[in-house]
């Protein structure tokens, strides 16, 4: 299992996971799930940060952004945590392991065609 981690606080390293993190793990590791973990959730609502972000007119990833982008790189689950607060940590390793032990099977999306 691969976990691809990105600062909930840093509107670049979400960008990251899109253009640089998942392009590579995919490319060297296809079928190896991947867990998407959006960290440092405390600084969602820590003043200074939101303060330096809208400065630059830009605001911490939200978690509807993080699911979004964990569908859009395949990735088995979407979670949040912040070592800070320890909040969350805990399930980013659960679920890594539980995405080992019962990997989730793709559909047979074949259909039948008559002719």
């Amino acid at each position: 299992v691969f976990i691809i981690c990105f600062s909930i606080g840093s509107p670049s390293s979400y960008a990251n996971v899109r253009h640089k993190w998942h392009p590579e793990v995919s490319h060297h590791c296809p079928n190896v799930p991947i867990l998407l973990v959006g960290t440092k959730r405390d600084l969602r609502n820590d003043p200074e940060t939101v303060k330096k972000l809208k400065e630059q007119s830009l605001v911490p990833t939200t978690p509807q952004q993080g699911t979004s982008l964990a569908k859009q790189i395949g990735a088995v689950k979407y979670l949040e945590c912040s070592a800070l607060n320890q909040e969350g940590v805990r399930e980013v390793f659960a679920e890594a392991v539980r995405a080992v032990l019962y990997p989730v099977t793709k559909k047979n999306t074949r259909k039948c065609v008559l002719l």
